[in-house]
This record gives C-alpha cells, sequence and structure tokens, in this order.
C-alpha cells in the first residue's frame, strides 16, 4: 500500500477546508449558487443596513384574463380588514349554425332541469372553522350595444362597473368548501358518473326554456352566431353572500365548467330524454374583488411611526416602500451577497390568512411613476421563464430573502442611484428593464388576493426581525 508524505495529506486536508469553508458565513443563506468567503472580519465582512420603511397604496391595474382562477366569497379578517369577492361570466352554444336540442326545433322540448356546473381550485381563508358559503346565481341583461358582459373587453379586478347587477335571480346555494373535494354521481341520459371538485347550483327551468327557443334560421336567431347569442343571452353573474370568511376560487376554463340543460321530448309517444352543454369558451368574464381597508392595516398607511410592514395581496394596491439611507455612502467594496431580508411577525389569525405564494421586490423612481425590474438580478430567460429561485420571494423559516447583489455592487462602484425599493405581492406586473429597453410582463402569484402577512419594518422592536439589507464584502 502506498503511503502519503504528511506534507502532502497536509496539502489535501487544507484543500477541503477551504473549500467547505467557501459555503459558510455568519447569517444561514439559502440563495444563489456562488461561493461566499467565510467572514472573517479580516478580508471579509459582514454588516447590515438599516431601511425606512412606510406601508402605502398603489393603484393596481390587474385585469382578468380568460385562463385567471376566479374567486368567490367574504373574508372578515381582523388585521387587514374585509374582501369581498363576485364573478361574471359568459358561456356559448355548443355549436353555430345548427340547433342544438333534439330532434329539431319545432319539437316541444320539456325542461327537466338546468344546472350550473363550476371546477372548484381551490380556497383560501376559514376553510374549516366557518368555511360555509351562500352564493346567488343572476342572469346578466343585455339591453343593447356595448351594454352587459363584453367578449371584447379585459375587466380589472378593483372595478365595480364589472360586478354587473340588475338581471333576475336564477337561482342560489349554501355549500361547505370542505365538501367540494367530495365525488358525486351524475345521471346524465344513457350514462351514470362521479365528479369531485365540482359545485353544482340547480338554475330555474326558465333559462333552459330561454335557450330552447332560441332561433337559427335568420340573421336574428341566437344559434346564427357567437353575437347574436350573447344579445338573447349575455351571461351569469355568480354573487356571494357577506358569509363564510373564505374564498372559493373556480376556474371557468375548465371543460367542468359549463351550463347544462336536461330536456325531455316525445318520439313515437315515447318520452325521450337529452341534455346540452354551454361551456366558457372566449373572452368574456369579469371578477370583481373588493377590499376594504380594517385593522393595524388600515391605521398603518401612510403612517410614518408603523414599525410593521402590511402586504395584502393583489387587487389591494397594497406596498411597502423600502429606503436604504446607509447604502449610498457604503463606499466602494466587492460584494460578495447582498440580500433584502423580511421576517414574519405574529398577526391576528395568521394561522388562518396565510402568507401569499410569492413577494415581489422591485423599484420606484422617486416620482413613482415607473416600476424598475431588477433586472442583474432576476434574470429572466429567453423562453419567457423568470429566475425567482435565485431572486428568492418565497417564505421560508419565516424569512423572506431578495438577492440583488449586483444591483448593490453597481451602486458602490459606478454610482447608480439608490433607488427606493417597493415590497409588494402583485398578480402579476409590467417592470420596465432598462437592460432590455422596454416593459416585460411578469407573473408573481397565481390567485387574486390569495394571502396576506405582516412582517417586521425598519424600527420594529425585535431588531433581529427587522426588515433589513445584510452585506458580506471586502474591501478593495
Amino acid at each position: 500500500m502506498k503511503k502519503f508524505s504528511p506534507a502532502f495529506v497536509f496539502l489535501i486536508v487544507s484543500f477541503f477546508l477551504v473549500l467547505f469553508s467557501c459555503k459558510k458565513i455568519n447569517e444561514a443563506t439559502d440563495l444563489g449558487g456562488n461561493l461566499i468567503p467565510a467572514v472573517d472580519n479580516v478580508s471579509t465582512f459582514e454588516t447590515s443596513l438599516n431601511t425606512i420603511t412606510k406601508n402605502l397604496l398603489t393603484t393596481d391595474s390587474a385585469k382578468v384574463l380568460f385562463s385567471d382562477q376566479v374567486a368567490l366569497g367574504d373574508i372578515n379578517d381582523p388585521e387587514f380588514g374585509q374582501v369581498h369577492a363576485n364573478f361574471c361570466f359568459n358561456v356559448s352554444a355548443p355549436a353555430y349554425g345548427s340547433y342544438p336540442f333534439q330532434p329539431r326545433r319545432d319539437t316541444i322540448h320539456t325542461i327537466d332541469s338546468v344546472v350550473l356546473s363550476l371546477r372548484y381550485a381551490g380556497a383560501y381563508g376559514d376553510t374549516i372553522g366557518n368555511g360555509v358559503q351562500t352564493v346567488s346565481v343572476y342572469e346578466i341583461p343585455f339591453s343593447g350595444p356595448g351594454t352587459g358582459l363584453r367578449a371584447d373587453t379585459v375587466y380589472r379586478y378593483n372595478n365595480p362597473a364589472s360586478d354587473f347587477t340588475g338581471g333576475s335571480q336564477v337561482g342560489s346555494k349554501t355549500y361547505s368548501i370542505t365538501s367540494l373535494d367530495d365525488s358525486s354521481t351524475i345521471m346524465d341520459p344513457g350514462a351514470t358518473y362521479r365528479v369531485a371538485n365540482v359545485l353544482r347550483i340547480k338554475l330555474d327551468n326558465s333559462i333552459g326554456s330561454k335557450l330552447a327557443n332560441m332561433a337559427i334560421d335568420s340573421a336574428f336567431g341566437g344559434y346564427y352566431n357567437d353575437s347574436m347569442f350573447r344579445t338573447q343571452f349575455n351571461g351569469l353573474a355568480v354573487k356571494s353572500a357577506n358569509s363564510g370568511n373564505a374564498l372559493s376560487y373556480f376556474n371557468l376554463s375548465d371543460t367542468a365548467t359549463k351550463l347544462v340543460v336536461y330536456y325531455r321530448y316525445q318520439v313515437n309517444g315515447h318520452d325521450t330524454t337529452g341534455i346540452v352543454q354551454y361551456r366558457h369558451t372566449v373572452n368574456g368574464q369579469s371578477n370583481y374583488v373588493n377590499v376594504q381597508k380594517g385593522g393595524n392595516w388600515a391605521a398603518s398607511i401612510n403612517n410614518t411611526s408603523s414599525d410593521k410592514v402590511y402586504i395584502q395581496s393583489s387587487p389591494s394596491g397594497s406596498y411597502a416602500s423600502v429606503v436604504i439611507p446607509g447604502l449610498g455612502g457604503f463606499g466602494n467594496k466587492v460584494i460578495h451577497r447582498a440580500e433584502v431580508i423580511a421576517t414574519k411577525v405574529p398577526s391576528a389569525s395568521d394561522n388562518i390568512y396565510t402568507p401569499p405564494f410569492r413577494l415581489l421586490l422591485d423599484r420606484i423612481r422617486k416620482n413613482g411613476d415607473s416600476s424598475l425590474l431588477f433586472e442583474r438580478d432576476l434574470l429572466l430567460g429567453s423562453d419567457g421563464s423568470v429566475g425567482y429561485i435565485n431572486f428568492g420571494g418565497t417564505i421560508n423559516n419565516n424569512l423572506y430573502r431578495f438577492d440583488i447583489t449586483r444591483y448593490v455592487q453597481a451602486i458602490v462602484t459606478r454610482g447608480d442611484a439608490n433607488d427606493t425599493l417597493r415590497l409588494w405581492a402583485p398578480l402579476r406586473v409590467l417592470e420596465y428593464s432598462k437592460n432590455l429597453g422596454y416593459y416585460v410582463a411578469l407573473p408573481v402569484n397565481n390567485r387574486i388576493n390569495g394571502g396576506r402577512v405582516v412582517l417586521g419594518g425598519g424600527t420594529y422592536a425585535d431588531s433581529t426581525a427587522r426588515l433589513r439589507l445584510r452585506i458580506v464584502y471586502s474591501n478593495q
């Protein structure tokens, strides 16, 4: 067996000690893959810069896209206030240019029942202790061109005009959110099957009669084309009562979301059954999510003495401005790591109203007219991917971390602007990238109003939980 000299063994051991020490830092970091030198306070140092934080509001312009999950329900959060959500959507005929009820239009069709089926996609809030919701369904009226729910319009989440009213109520239901996961048996003509994650609401048979009586044989018939269909059946509004303390989410574009008409007709003196299904296939959906500020969040808005940061997810317009005064005079250093650290602190009912899936950190100019991407740190892939994994923004052990190392290096080396930072939880956002020279659309969260969180601010009593900028650096 070959023996190695003591000098060679010492060299090998030293190599591995140096290799592993490169990952050691005084405060644990989960972000990034670059090697960070050990903080020895000789050549490599660590410091935290204080921040000035303030709770503010901005106009949230998020719009309801065709594939978005829509929210329905009512929340009374002791820390943040009330959220109420209703949604509206249209449906299309199975086909145009043909009559969907068998065997023909001049047949007498007897409507047995009409059911609205909605694909359940999840919930937020008190789904266990008080997750019972009561909802009502209304037909949306059409009174002329440009009225009612329009397929050529993309509606904002916080626009009261998109909460269509005035139509007659055609159905209602009280349900437990936890029961929506259960399967139920559906008996259709010629088939029996089980479905789960579906809310079924029985509607008035008058809806089925209206659909069965539409014509096809002229340019004014409802089954002539999609535009004429909407003049006679503009869509449905689904509205929640002020109870339940939770939001349910539904996927309108899923094939399980449909309006189903069950009917009978006579053939040779015998009853024959049939069904016609109408689905949401084109634009024409709205989700009015009304956020009423309350509790400690309302008291903190524009209050410079607030020691906490309140983040209510979109479409609230809630954000925290973050100023780091010490960064401007930090001096020219080699920045190994610079990360903004925000700590979740206790708040009322935070076991029920959980944090948003992701927080976003961006920059705003002093006049507030531009939102700027951290384009050197939040990298965009040529395939449209967004580098959130390395940049950060999801909670881990009650901490949110954001890696802004290259941004800080540009400030201390080149004298780039020390911008005001913005911390918030949008659904999606347009961010300007100086590198690209245009705005880019970033998806941030996958649901509207899907969480809230209270963070330690710049003056929080526990200094270890204050929002701060942590820097690992070396002198030049």
